[in-house]
């Protein structure tokens, strides 16, 4: 028949505790980490993804519009140069 020895169980109390308390650290430590890279980015004044985004497809529609707007420059002055040859 086996017994329970109560320096094993305080020694695995102890562990279970030490566990507890490292995993604990951790979280602190990762939100710490986190905060000081949040805090160095904000500094060097990065620009978010949704930020790059939405000027990316603010610049290619005025490229577009750009494309369009030479297209019909084009088209009227080719009318007009004909016309101008008449007089």
């Amino acid at each position: 028949m086996q017994t329970r020895n109560k320096f094993f169980d305080d020694m695995s109390q102890l562990m279970t505790n030490a566990m507890g308390v490292a995993q604990g650290a951790k979280g602190e430590a990762d939100n710490a980490l986190k905060g000081m890279m949040d805090r160095w980015l904000a500094d060097r004044d990065f620009v978010t993804r949704d930020e790059f985004e939405a000027v990316r497809l603010m610049a290619q529609k005025a490229r577009e519009e750009n494309i369009a707007l030479t297209a019909r420059l084009e088209a009227l002055e080719a009318k007009k140069k004909p016309a101008a040859k008449k007089a």
